[in-house]
Formats: C-alpha cells, structure tokens, sequence
C-alpha cells in the first residue's frame, strides 16, 4: 500500500512488553491519532516507526518498503517531538538545513544553491519566510514547531510523526496552529502519525483514530466512531467525558436509575449504558422527582449541569438556559440510542 503499515510490532523495555501486536495502517495524504494515557506505549511506538527502538516483533513498512532492519537516517521518517527539537545555537535556516543530511540528499546539499533553495521553500511552506537569519529564541513556541516542522519535511520523507508537539502551547495558538499543520501535511501527501493523549485535539484533526490501553489497540475508528460506540467501557471512559450508568437490558431499551434508555443494538440483561453528557437531557421536574440540581457551571456555548439523586451524580451538557437553577426538582432523560456493555461472567 501506498503510505505506512504497522504489522503485528511488539516492544519491549527489557523484560517488559510495552508494546503488543499492534496493527495499524495510514495512507499517503491521511492523519491517524494514536491516543492514549501516559504509559499506554503510545510513544515507544512512535520510537519503533522511527528507528529509535528495536522492535521485538513485528514489521514497518512505508510505501512498500520494509523499514524494519534500517537505521532512523534511512528511513524516509519525519520526527516531530514534543519540545527540544531545534538547536539553539544554529540559526533557523541552519535547523531547517539539518534536514537535509539524509543519504539521499547529500549528493544534492553540496550544491549550496540547492540547499537554500530548499530552505526557503520549507520556511515559505510554513509561512515563516524571512526568518532564516533568526535564532529559535527570537520566535514564539508556535513558531518554533513550525520550523521544527519544516526540518521534518526537508528530505521529503513519505512519513511523518508528531510525538505531542501541540502540548507546550497555550490552549488559543494549539488549536489554530494543530489545524494549520493538519492541512500542511494533508496538502505534501505525507501519511501522518499524531501521538497525544489529548481528546480532544485527536477527534478534531485525525481521520483515523487508535486507542491504546496498556500498550495494545483497544480500538481503531473515525473519531465519531470511536467517541459515539466506543468498543468497550475502557476506551469510552478514556475518550472524552462519560456518564457510565448501570442497567438491565429488554431489547431495544435498557432500564437505569434515569428510566428506560434506547440502545443502539438488542440486548439481554444486566450491564452498563455508556451516556455522553451532551445526550442527557434536563428538565424541571412539575412533581417531586429523585433528582436534583446540585450545581451548575456556565461555560460559553454549552452548561454544565451537575445533577444528584439516586445515590449517583449525573452530568449534563446543554445550552444555556435559565430554566433551572441550583437545588431544582429534575427529570432525566436519554432520547438517542447509546452503546450497552454485558456484565463479564466471573473470573473473565
């Protein structure tokens, strides 16, 4: 296939696996989010693609080409990291120009006019040209993940990995600026790999999304997908907020403290509903009800709304609206179809 495949790679830090028969595949011109908590292994994969620990088992293969046996310079991979990526005492050309030492360009790079070329092209890409002169401390942190950007697109690998590298900046620059690389790299036609454990910042700019717990794919999916019937309770207790209530399923409903709930698919007996605050609906109550508003927090847009009764505390998400107030008689309500989850049999 054209673009990146990841086929069974295990990893390990000495005796430990940290790594475990992943598969995953994206092509030329696609983003795939690999997302998952600190110490799910989500980096040591990106470490393996890259050259920079051994693989176990397992291959990597780009367009084509197995890249498992070769050392990080020949590769054709980009490396984009978290922070620390750009050498302070070169200037910004001379950090883009670094790029530019992979074996098939030194042939190329001796011809100093090819070099520039390529600089300027990179740094105008990136929409920093006239700063080559600059040294990284006279630029803001988004600017400097540009040019560590440009750096990584130099030898015009066929991939690129992104370990993180939105996760220093202010929350206003790391949205604009994660959307301004996503179409960068849409438009080279690179096949792209984002490392995060960021939601959020995964579901907005990835095609494809792969959660990893405890150093194996839990599940692959479009971000909808994955946030909307998450594969297991696990990863959608991981992947943004949850309302995880307990339930006796009939068929097409499940029975919970909040009343009857439509399920996305037919099912038999007692488990777990999996509800996305959004999908709460909030009501004042015309009669004594079980459930009362506790508090709630305006939030631009959308307010939440804590609810408590029944021994559980539920939250809603809604628009804002004065309809109810702290202390309130409440009904719940749940009018879309959401996953249901069996309870495992002892032992499993």
């Amino acid at each position: 296939m054209s673009g990146l495949s990841i086929e069974g790679v295990c990893a390990r830090y000495g005796r430990t696996e940290v790594v475990s028969d992943v598969s995953l595949t994206v092509e030329r011109g696609a983003l795939l989010a690999v997302l998952g908590p600190s110490g799910g292994g989500k980096t040591t994969l990106l470490r393996v693609v890259a050259g920079l620990h051994p693989a176990s088992a397992g291959r990597v293969v780009a367009d084509g080409r197995d890249l498992t046996a070769l050392p990080p310079e020949r590769r054709g991979v980009g490396l984009v990291p978290q922070e620390g990526a750009l050498f302070p005492h070169l200037s910004v050309a001379r950090n883009v120009g670094y790029g530019l030492v992979q074996p098939t360009w030194r042939s190329m790079v001796r011809q100093k006019s090819v070099r520039h070329r390529r600089v300027a092209e990179l740094l105008d890409l990136v929409g920093l040209a006239g700063t080559g002169q600059r040294k990284p401390s006279q630029l803001s942190g988004g600017q400097q993940q540009r040019i560590a950007l440009a750096r990584a697109l130099a030898p015009n690998p066929s991939v690129v990995l992104l370990d993180e590298p939105f996760s220093a900046l202010d929350a206003g620059l790391r949205a604009s600026l994660r959307t301004e690389v996503r179409t960068l790299l849409r438009d080279q036609e690179v096949a792209s790999v984002l490392v995060t454990h960021d939601q959020a910042e995964a579901l907005a700019i990835a095609d494809t999304v792969a959660v990893m717990l405890g150093g194996r794919v839990a599940q692959v999916g479009t971000p909808e997908e994955v946030y909307r019937w998450p594969a297991t309770l696990e990863v959608g207790a991981f992947v943004g907020d949850s309302v995880v209530l307990d339930a006796d399923a009939d068929g097409d409903r499940a029975h919970t403290v909040i009343g009857a709930v439509p399920l996305a698919a037919p099912a038999h007996g007692k488990g777990h509903v999996l509800v996305r605050p959004e999908q709460v609906q909030v009501a004042a109550a015309d009669e004594p009800s079980k459930f009362t508003v506790l508090d709630i927090a305006f939030g631009g847009a959308l307010t939440e709304v804590r609810v408590t009764g029944a021994g559980q505390t539920i939250r809603a998400q809604r628009a804002a609206s004065h309809d109810v107030q702290a202390g309130d008689p409440v009904t719940l309500r749940v009018g879309v179809p959401v996953p249901f989850y069996p309870d495992r049999p002892a032992g499993d």
